[in-house]
């Protein structure tokens, strides 16, 4: 069986549960600044470049700074209540970690507000490299993410595993030549992923780490 020697994670919809807090954090500004709710479908098709550009378009360039810094103090606040990962999420990232695998988180927030969640949940110091929207010029499905880390760190693609949940990360995957996972235990993309073309498909984190321990072992572990 083929054999991964690093695994390059989405983080919203794949490693946490973040979206009820995006949401929420999100409309706490649009409403603030312009008076307006979205709704999630609204709110989803606004994103891929990080969350500044997404809420820069709202209240325009004098505002921005003003905007964002109410998004972080609400989307930090908030956290606790609102998000975390996945149940068996931290298990199986200590698990890759103690195995020898590279991680890597490749998503398209900004880098700010990755790092709250990633701090928040508590796994931030168990990733190699963290690449986030605002370490791109050219955001998902752009493969820029992804062969940032395969450079990094001297990798051949076939080495490589992503692993998200949205038809952007499949895109993704497939321009940069590495392996895709689709993993859709809280995919809003779930059925337009699903008819996409995906080296391995997960509907539970269970079943995702069952798997993944006969991927990254070394031969005979």
């Amino acid at each position: 069986m083929k054999k991964f020697t690093c695994i390059i994670f989405d983080l919203d919809g794949t490693l946490t549960k973040t979206n009820e807090l995006i949401f929420a954090t999100f409309n706490h500004v649009a409403q603030k600044y312009t008076g307006k709710i979205y709704s999630p479908e609204e709110i989803t098709s606004m994103f891929g470049p990080p969350e500044q550009i997404a809420i820069e378009r709202l209240v325009g360039k004098d505002k921005i700074d003003e905007a964002m810094t109410d998004f972080y103090a609400y989307y930090e606040a908030h956290h606790p209540r609102m998000a975390d990962a996945y149940e068996g999420i931290r298990e199986m990232l200590e698990f890759l970690k103690t195995s020898g695998i590279i991680l890597a988180i490749f998503t398209g927030k900004g880098k700010m507000s990755a790092l709250i969640t990633l701090d928040k949940i508590g796994v931030k110091n168990l990733f190699d490299i963290i690449i986030s929207g605002n370490d791109v010029i050219n955001h998902k499905p752009s493969s820029e993410g992804i062969r940032k880390v395969i450079d990094k760190f001297e990798l051949e693609p076939g080495e490589v595993l992503m692993v998200g949940d949205s038809v952007a990360d499949v895109k993704a995957a497939h321009e940069a030549g590495v392996g895709i996972a689709a993993v859709l235990w809280d995919s809003y993309g779930k059925e337009n992923v699903m008819r996409m073309k995906v080296d391995y498909q997960f509907h539970s984190v269970k079943e995702f780490f069952e798997w993944v321990k006969s991927v990254t072992l070394p031969t005979g572990v």
